[in-house]
């Protein structure tokens, strides 16, 4: 009987499944072995796919008579550095004793692309058994679970298509994008920057799109102009004789904002500034004088009074960019620092796989998620809540809840906690310990109701007699209190001291106290207030305020934005329901970022995670904007990603896809060579040019 070879992607996580297969053999360079069983592993990438000048030394040479540069057959090479490794895994999978090979590379498009590379150029024999092991965590169960379910490596065929096609999108954008633009604007951009290196025009199918909607957005608040608008605030209490004998009632005052409606003076006037303010100050004193200044002006009559209930769910479960999102803002950390640290948390065994896209769970999990519960007993944290949910027993039934569903999961399910590998929560850094937490408190709410907020709507009227004819104003109050804390306290961070950082997963604990002074005055008078009631007019005021920029991207809205195509999309539940695949993807995202960074077309300020574009990168984008404006769509970049899906799932050929691909690069080269931008980007490099110069002269007076 032949040997089973497992190849892991990692050498870390080759030793968790020898331990799981009781390898107790012998240890070799690069694997361990026993007697009816071998581990070995790749070290990430062994295989790349070779540059131009391997196909033909002429190509070394950047020229436009060798662009576009798309091959009829790739050519791949074992990368330098790791190919002492490679030569280990080639003779192991080509070994005549390994009968069965297990793929145990990372459960994703790239996990598969790595071992697909690797049996490539090792030319593994065809008659050997090859199966592909897909597991969710690093525990013992679910290793055995994994290799136990193993199934045939053909029927992941098409991922590995998808995979082996965004290697050659990203290689035929980047290296024909990047050579035509720089021969191009090349000179011209380093002169631009008084560059003392010269550097090329770096372009990318995904980061170039991002490095847009960057460049984009900073556009956007530099033509903006605030414009200041003025609203009418009223305050209001019932009168004392409308009160019934005997309540012990206190006369506060509750704040009424003014808004038009179909029966006010103002009602479609240019004067206003949309429905509840105005663009000049003296229509709003004119509006106070005309209520205030007749016998009616001190009274005020309710007209409806409007109470219902509210509920709030515990938020969806982590997926990547979920949890990138709110570390960015918790901890002030990149999504590249984020995934590093949710990486070892999975390696610990303390968390599910973190490079998922997907916020539930799946359905065969949710039948066995007592383990979960159960091993989170070890937690002093936990232990309380975990407490509560058994005497409720809402564990049950959690398989018709929101928070499982088979449909919205692809590769993996939600970032949960295991309830494994407690021990080495002390060996965790701080910041791992408290995203280890946040990750827990995410899963625990899941399981508790959701909170609920009493709402009231107030409406009052007031008469305004202008002349003969006498307007309907109307002013507009509303509360929102906590009733039934739900969930809340289960997200409240124990790692929080200040007040304002106590905040839920979702904020839902800020909603509950936003309006609490017009809360608590309604709540103590509410019952009290009939429709019909006249109600005590106090001071009337106007309140200044003006319209805001677009907000700056920072690290975490932009894995958002580039999750939801370009969206950003604060509100979870929209979130949820955006169907279609984003920018790149939950495994490559934070790796973009970080190459921005690097190149210096991004800077990323550490402390508060503000992303801003530098003056090389809007030139790049500029150069973009006007040769290649298709590059910079966040549209087409995720209709991109999602034909690559569509190849996954077999619903796209990959000729069909290829073809489309090559039929893009040749028709943008060629408009780079026919088309000379050079006028259009002296005038968009004189405006960036006047903004950094001015950026420049404030820090030296400082």
């Amino acid at each position: 009987m032949g040997k089973k070879l497992f190849i892991a992607e990692k050498p870390s996580v080759a030793q968790e499944f020898a331990k799981v297969l009781k390898l107790g053999g012998r240890r070799g360079d690069g694997f361990i072995e026993s007697e009816d069983a071998i581990v070995t592993w790749c070290v990430g990438h062994l295989v790349t796919m070779s540059y131009p000048e391997v196909y033909d030394p002429a190509y070394a040479k950047w020229a436009f008579e060798t662009l576009p540069f798309v091959p009829e057959q790739f050519l791949y090479e074992v990368i330098p550095n790791v190919k002492k490794q490679f030569e280990t895994v080639r003779g192991l999978l080509t070994r005549p004793d390994v009968e069965s090979i297990y793929v145990c590379t990372d459960s994703g498009r790239e996990g598969e692309y790595i071992y697909r590379l690797v049996d490539q150029m090792a030319k593994v024999p065809a008659d050997k058994k090859k199966y592909r092991v897909w597991i969710d965590s690093q525990t013992e169960d679910e290793i055995q679970r994994g290799i136990r379910e193993a199934k045939p490596l053909s029927e992941y065929d098409n991922l590995s298509a998808s995979a082996y096609l965004r290697a050659k999108e990203d290689y035929l954008m980047g290296i024909n994008f990047s050579r035509a633009l720089s021969l191009k604007y090349g000179g011209w951009l380093n002169d631009s920057v008084e560059s003392k290196k010269w550097t090329s025009v770096s372009v990318g199918r995904v980061m170039t799109c991002v490095l847009g909607m960057v460049v984009t957005r900073e556009w956007e608040m530099r033509k903006f102009v605030k414009t200041p608008f003025y609203r009418v605030i009223g305050s209001f209490a019932p009168k004392e004789d409308g009160i019934a004998d005997g309540a012990n009632v206190s006369m506060d005052m509750f704040d009424g904002e003014w808004k038009v409606s179909e029966d006010s003076r103002y009602f479609q006037s240019p004067k206003l500034y949309k429905e509840n303010g105005f663009k000049d100050e003296e229509t709003a004193k004119e509006l106070i004088q005309s209520l205030t200044s007749s016998t009616s002006g001190k009274e005020a009559v309710i007209e409806k009074i409007e109470k219902k209930k509210e509920k709030k769910n515990p938020p969806l479960l982590f997926n990547l960019a979920e949890l990138q999102n709110l570390s960015s803002k918790l901890f002030k950390i990149s999504p590249d620092e984020t995934l590093q640290i949710v990486q070892e948390l999975y390696e610990k065994k303390l968390v599910t796989y973190p490079r998922t896209d997907a916020r539930v769970l799946s359905s065969a999990v949710a039948k066995e998620i007592t383990k979960n519960l159960k091993g989170l007993q070890g937690y002093e944290m936990a232990l309380p809540y975990l407490r509560d949910i058994a005497e409720r027993k809402s564990f049950l039934g959690l398989e018709k809840t929101r928070y499982v569903d088979d449909k919205k999961i692809t590769d993996h399910y939600a970032i949960i906690p295991t309830g494994q590998g407690l021990g080495a929560i002390k060996s965790l850094q701080p910041t791992a310990e408290k995203m280890y937490e946040v990750i827990v408190r995410r899963f625990l709410s899941i399981f508790y109701p959701p909170a609920e907020y009493q709402k009231v709507n107030v409406v009052l009227t007031m008469g305004n007699p202008v002349q003969e004819h006498i307007y309907t104003e109307r002013f507009f109050t509303s509360a929102k209190v906590l009733v039934e804390d739900g969930f809340l306290p289960v997200s409240q961070y124990s790692f929080t001291k200040k007040k304002k950082e106590m905040t839920s997963t979702d904020k839902d604990s800020e909603e509950g106290e936003e309006s609490v002074t017009n809360a608590e005055a309604l709540r103590k008078i509410l019952p009290h207030l009939k429709k019909g009631m006249q109600v005590q007019v106090g001071d009337m005021n106007i309140k200044e305020g003006e319209t805001s920029p677009p907000k700056r991207y920072n690290s975490g809205s932009m894995i958002l934005a580039m999750e939801n195509a370009g969206q950003l999309i604060e509100d979870e539940e929209l979130r949820a329901m955006i169907k279609g695949s984003g920018i790149g993807t939950s495994a490559t995202r934070a790796e973009i970022l970080k190459k921005l960074v690097n190149i210096s077309y991004l800077d990323l300020n550490k402390k508060t995670q503000i992303i801003t574009p530098t003056l090389k990168g809007e030139l790049v984008c500029g150069i973009v904007r006007y040769s290649i404006p298709a590059m910079l769509s966040p549209k087409l970049t995720a209709s991109w990603e999602k034909g690559l899906g569509g190849v996954s799932e077999g619903d796209i050929s990959e000729k069909e896809y290829m073809d489309k691909l090559t039929g893009f690069v040749r028709l943008q080269v060629g408009k780079v060579k026919e088309t000379n931008n050079m006028s259009q980007l002296r005038s968009y490099y004189n405006m960036a040019k006047e903004y950094y110069s001015g950026k420049k002269t404030k820090k030296e007076t400082k």
